[in-house]
């Protein structure tokens, strides 16, 4: 039995159920649509190796766990930008838990707490807003 120390990110779409029972044609579009711009390509930015995709959910290995925060960080900034003009019940947002933790390898899957744990804090982390905050200052 093969072990090892890796950083596990788990990401799921926030209301992935209603979503779909409300538009499941276009849910399905703009999910993938996420994952093909944005969501993949951070992982491959940021070195990771998807080990399973699970409908609305994710589960990504990284070497390295400062990767494995930056690619979640990365990817909330980008779909906090993406499709502004979507109404909110509509808009596709990403929960994402990050944990290093000690795995079993079994050929292309792993198992064991560190996976355990970081689904368990994807399912604690608070949703992002459903659009970016302005910035911009007022004029006087």
């Amino acid at each position: 039995m093969e072990r090892r120390l890796t950083a596990i990110l788990a990401a799921d779409v926030v209301g992935y159920s209603t979503l779909m029972g409300e538009d499941e044609v276009g849910t399905l579009e703009r999910l993938k649509g996420c994952r093909r711009e944005l969501v993949d390509p951070a992982i491959k930015e940021f070195h990771g190796r998807i080990i399973k995709l699970m409908g609305d959910g994710a589960l990504v290995e990284f070497a390295s766990v400062v990767d494995a925060v930056q690619c979640a960080a990365a990817i909330q900034r980008r779909m906090a930008v993406r499709d502004p003009g979507t109404s909110d019940p509509r808009h596709i947002r990403f929960r994402i838990g990050v944990n290093l933790g000690d795995v079993i390898v079994e050929e292309n899957d792993i198992y064991g707490d560190g996976v355990n744990i970081a689904a368990r804090l994807e399912a604690m982390a608070e949703p992002p807003p459903p659009h970016p905050v302005s910035h911009r200052r007022q004029s006087r």
